[in-house]
Formats: structure tokens, C-alpha cells, sequence
């Protein structure tokens, strides 16, 4: 099978790459901004998988990188939702426009699937009350949820109009391995990471901001599990489905590292969601228990691979 990852050197990509890899018998390509985004990748030699430097601008030849493949991932985001605010009409039209017309390609190329990482922590916004199932209403606060959900509903209309098939991960907050540390996005990351440098860790409000993480190897395990199956359904949430505030991270943090923690609480930021986790019962209806592993186990797996990847 040929598949395409767009955006495919970030941290998802990375690990649905290795995932792919692992089973053989597939044609990977892996397709992101600049080159040297790929270097982890390139360092694995993982049999099957090739690299193509393409930015995901509106006037991308996309019919070049997907004439004849099978299964595309779409991954790619110019923004992260804590400053998707900061510069709403730009995002939108270089996220949205430019995936109007890959969808386009899509349909001229002959793609027999598209798998959209959508946001399961952005786009229901912050009135509703969890767990938060597929037909909550959506609402998001940012620019960026708001971008997860046009992609969506353009999916939606691309399906209806010429039968592109499709599936939509709402993805909660994945941390692990291939994560970048850098604070932008991955609160158990970039705290562990601190943590283990012995860094001040920094936290918007007062430690109550309750999120959904699930593990990359879960998360991963899922949306290729969703990728792959068949239900009457286009949409599926995918995380741990239950809620742990920031304060309790940090607390796993200190005990699963024995380490006290350097922190700084400032302001909360109005981007922030108050509570969010969510309701997975859909996907473990078609695909079984997930299983999750527990933050603590993942923080330590996470934490070892810091260690041995930064040198720390």
C-alpha cells in the first residue's frame, strides 16, 4: 500500500512512521517543511519509508505528491492553539484554503482514504460538560479548534459531492517519545523535560485545568486502528477518556521521578479550556478497550527516552 504523511516529521508523524514501518509491505512517504525536519527519521532507516520536502501553501502541487496513493494522513497545522488568536485570518487561509484544495487533489488523484488528525481538546470549546462525546456541540475558543473543525465539515463535503472517504481522529493530548520539549504544546512533556534539567516549569492559572493524555504508542495504536477499519462512522474521539488537572501531572511527575519540581504559576491564559476529556466509548464499541497505559508508566517511558535522546 502507498501511503503519505503530510506534516509527517512532527511528532505524530514520526511515530505513525515507525508504526507503519514495523508491519512492512508499504510504500511510505513522509512529506514536511524543510529537510532537516527529517533527520530523526532518516537516522532509523526504516525499510519502505521515503522523504519529499513540500510546504502545504494553497499553490502546492499536490497533484505531484499524490498521484497514486492510497491512504493519506493529513497532519499538518501552521499554528498551535495557545496563539492561533494572535493572527485568526492568516491561519485560516493557511490552513484551510490550502486544505481545500489538497482535498481537491485528493479527489483528482484517486486517494482511496484520508485520515484528518482533528483536535479532541480545541474544537468543542469550553461550555460543555465531559466527557465530551462525538455529537457534543462545538464551539472552540481558539482559531485553532476553529481550523480543526472547517477541515472537518470540508471532509464531510468532499465525501458527499464525490465520494472521498475519509476518517476523523479527535485526537486528545498525546505526549511521548519525538515530542519537541520546547513548551508550545505537550504540558507533560515540556515538564518532564524541566524537570529533569532541573529548569523552572512554568503553569497558565492555578493547576486545575483538567486535560485528557494519552500516551503515543496508545494513540498511535488507535488511529491506525481507525484508519484501517470499517463502521458507519466518519469521527471518533481517541484518548485516555477521563480528565487529570495540571497539578496532579506535575505530582506524577515528582513521584514518578523523585524529583522536586521548580514552579512558577502566572496568569491563566483565556485560550485555556477549564476542563476537557472524552468520551472514547465509540471507538472502543468498533475497535475494543483501549487500554491506555497509566500517566505514570508514560511519564517514566517518556522520561528514560529523554535521557538517552538528549543526553541528559
Amino acid at each position: 500500500m502507498k501511503i503519505a504523511l503530510f506534516g509527517g516529521a512532527g511528532f505524530i508523524g514520526v511515530n505513525l512512521a515507525r508504526a507503519l514501518a514495523a508491519r512492512g509491505g508499504h510504500d511510505i512517504t513522509v512529506i514536511d517543511a524543510r529537510e532537516e525536519f527529517f533527520e530523526p527519521l532518516r537516522k532509523m532507516e526504516l525499510p519502505g519509508v521515503h522523504f519529499a520536502v513540500s510546504e502545504f501553501p494553497a499553490e502546492t502541487d499536490f497533484d505531484r505528491l499524490l498521484r497514486g496513493v492510497d491512504v493519506v494522513y493529513h497532519l499538518v497545522s501552521t499554528t498551535n492553539p495557545s496563539t492561533s488568536n494572535h493572527g485568526i485570518s492568516h491561519e485560516l487561509e493557511a490552513n484551510v484554503v490550502a486544505t481545500s484544495r489538497f482535498l481537491e487533489s485528493c479527489v483528482r488523484t484517486g486517494v482511496g482514504r484520508v485520515i484528518f488528525i482533528s483536535s479532541g481538546g480545541t474544537v468543542y470549546g469550553k461550555e460543555q460538560s465531559c466527557p465530551l462525546h462525538e455529537d457534543t456541540p462545538t464551539y472552540p475558543i481558539s482559531s485553532y479548534g476553529i481550523q480543526k473543525i472547517t477541515i472537518e465539515k470540508l471532509l464531510y463535503l468532499y465525501h458527499y459531492l464525490h465520494g472521498l472517504d475519509y476518517r476523523v481522529v479527535r485526537l486528545a493530548n498525546p505526549y511521548g517519545p519525538y515530542q519537541r520539549p520546547n513548551g508550545v504544546l505537550g504540558a507533560v512533556v515540556t515538564f518532564t523535560y524541566k524537570a529533569l534539567k532541573n529548569e523552572e516549569i512554568i503553569v497558565y492559572g492555578d493547576g486545575s485545568v483538567v486535560r485528557d493524555f494519552i500516551y503515543i504508542d496508545d494513540a498511535v495504536r488507535g488511529i491506525l486502528q481507525i484508519a484501517e477499519g470499517e463502521s458507519p462512522h466518519q469521527i471518533f474521539n481517541l484518548g485516555c477518556g477521563y480528565g487529570t488537572s495540571i497539578h496532579d501531572v506535575l505530582l506524577e511527575i515528582e513521584k514518578a521521578l523523585d524529583i522536586s519540581l521548580n514552579i512558577t504559576y502566572k496568569e491563566g491564559r483565556k485560550v485555556d479550556v477549564p476542563v476537557n476529556y472524552l468520551d472514547i466509548s465509540r471507538y472502543e464499541q468498533y475497535y475494543g478497550s483501549l487500554d491506555p497505559i497509566p500517566l505514570r508508566e508514560g511519564i517514566l517511558k517518556t522520561a528514560q527516552f529523554m535521557k538517552e535522546y538528549y543526553k541528559i
